[in-house]
């Protein structure tokens, strides 16, 4: 189970220069390709003069969604070392786009990669990055009775509490981290219980407790 990812916090920058071309960096936290398009777009109209337009995309949790473009730059020298740099810097969740302003001068294969290349990386080392924990959402339902006990524990435990509802009995919903679900489950039985975890593993919930687990 996926427990974390890294992405961007905010949109960076960058600048590289070759032999007269000039190529400008942007990269962006973005997790749909509606909303990588809509930077896009902003960029083609900002650098409307502008020779290319090339990019790569990388997202979900797992990075299995990604596209590389070369926008008119021959087959395999812009987009795909673009996404490269995305790999190398392990992140998900994130748009880079290189405008490049030709200057005159045929950068050749290996040059175009390599400027590409090294806009993509120069414009990531600029951004902050930030790791996105994933968290399940588990739902408590229980008697008010019980609640006091509870509420010491999830705070003792330090578990999130996302919503509360408090109407015929009290509603809670919890999130951890997606690796902890069972430790800190176990931890929060032995705390109602007040015992070892050891001895939880073969006691059921209180009875005033109801724990709702996603499908």
């Amino acid at each position: 189970m996926t427990d974390s990812y890294k992405t961007l916090a905010e949109p960076a920058t960058g600048e590289y220069k070759d032999r007269g071309s000039k190529f400008l960096g942007y990269a962006y936290p973005v997790s749909a390709e509606a909303e990588a398009l809509a930077h896009l777009s902003a960029l083609r109209k900002e650098h409307f003069k502008a020779n290319h337009h090339c990019f790569a995309w990388r997202f979900g949790p797992d990075g299995q969604v990604f596209r590389a473009n070369d926008d008119g730059e021959p087959s395999g020298t812009a987009g795909r070392p673009i996404l490269a740099r995305i790999d190398a810097a392990g992140l998900t969740d994130v748009l880079v786009v290189v405008v490049r302003y030709f200057g005159g001068t045929l950068l050749g294969t290996s040059g175009l990669i390599q400027a590409y290349k090294e806009t993509a990386a120069l414009t990531l080392q600029q951004a902050v990055i930030r790791e996105v924990v994933l968290k399940t959402s588990i739902v408590l339902e229980l008697d008010y009775a019980l609640l006091p006990d509870l509420m010491n524990a999830l705070k003792k435990l330090h578990i999130e509490i996302v919503k509360e509802t408090f109407q015929d009995n009290a509603r809670l919903i919890v999130a951890v981290r997606n690796t902890e679900v069972r430790s800190a489950l176990l931890a929060l039985k032995a705390a109602l219980w007040k015992t070892t975890a050891q001895e939880a593993v073969t006691l059921p919930w209180p009875p005033a407790l109801e724990v709702t687990l996603p499908e």
